[in-house]
């Protein structure tokens, strides 16, 4: 920014200016400021129907009791891009129906009783990890090699080929992973333990999110197919539906509900 001058760069990029010196140590005046892309807003990954419940399947069929609203869930409001300000609706429209939906379905059923070994596949989960001996595989190693491949060959801009690598190091990094161990091996306020398990979550994650974007061969919103540049909505207007399967994800398709606004591309 150091062409803009002294008065243009602390007068009205106060707050970028502050940012720069204080976590990067730059002086935007005489350095360059470093830029980086990071996550703005999570377009939703949880399906639910506009009453905040979770539905499973391309049939709207509702998960009995189990509700999603705000950043995690997708009701459909964004297309495959967020607009400015629709995050309120996320928020406060489909909290408040949420909300709602609850009192409602509270006051028909009857107080569920405790399930006697839903413990069993958690206390499973972290001990695999808690009591494996040191010196396995890494956490911090893994995630930084996840984040890597993520953020080189998964951003905005992608094609076959660089997804394919990185669909091969997520199964690497996957099969490296039931060889973690950690350092803290107790019982009480583990953080190392918690962090170790939540990589297990994000490797699933990333995986269905590479293998979602191999397969839809176009571009729409924030997913850009270098190698199929065009939108094609007679094959790909629909939502993915991705399921646990053996092998990986096994990916079903939902079509979308098209109202009064038909979608349209982006621009500026």
């Amino acid at each position: 920014m150091r062409h803009l001058g002294r008065k243009v760069i602390e007068e009205k990029l106060p707050d970028i200016t502050d940012f720069a010196r204080i976590y990067q140590g730059v002086e935007p005046l005489k350095e360059p400021v470093p830029v980086q892309p990071t996550a703005h807003y999570a377009m939703g990954g949880i399906p639910t129907n506009v009453n905040s419940e979770v539905v499973r399947d391309d049939k709207g069929t509702v998960v009995p009791g189990l509700f999603a609203a705000g950043e995690c869930a997708c009701v459909s409001v964004h297309g495959a891009n967020r607009l400015g300000t629709n995050s309120l609706v996320d928020l406060l429209v489909f909290g408040r129906r949420a909300g709602r939906q609850m009192a409602r379905y509270a006051g028909q059923v009857e107080r569920p009783l405790p399930i006697a070994d839903a413990l069993e596949p958690v206390r499973a989960e972290l001990e695999a990890i808690r009591g494996r001996e040191p010196g396995g595989e890494s956490v911090s190693v893994i995630r930084k090699e996840l984040q890597d491949v993520m953020m080189d060959n998964v951003g905005v801009y992608r094609d076959a080929t660089v997804l394919t690598v990185a669909l091969n190091k997520v199964n690497e990094l996957r099969s490296r992973y039931g060889k973690v161990s950690i350092a803290d091996c107790g019982s009480v306020f583990n953080t190392e333990l918690l962090e170790a398990q939540e990589l297990g979550y994000l490797l699933d994650i990333a995986l269905v999110t590479v293998t979602s974007a191999l397969a839809r061969t176009e571009s729409r919103g924030a997913h850009s197919r270098e190698d199929y540049p065009e939108r094609d909505d007679k094959k790909w207007l629909k939502h993915t539906l991705a399921y646990q399967g053996k092998d990986g994800p096994n990916l079903r398709y939902k079509q979308v509900s098209i109202t009064r606004f038909e979608p349209k591309p982006r621009t500026y």
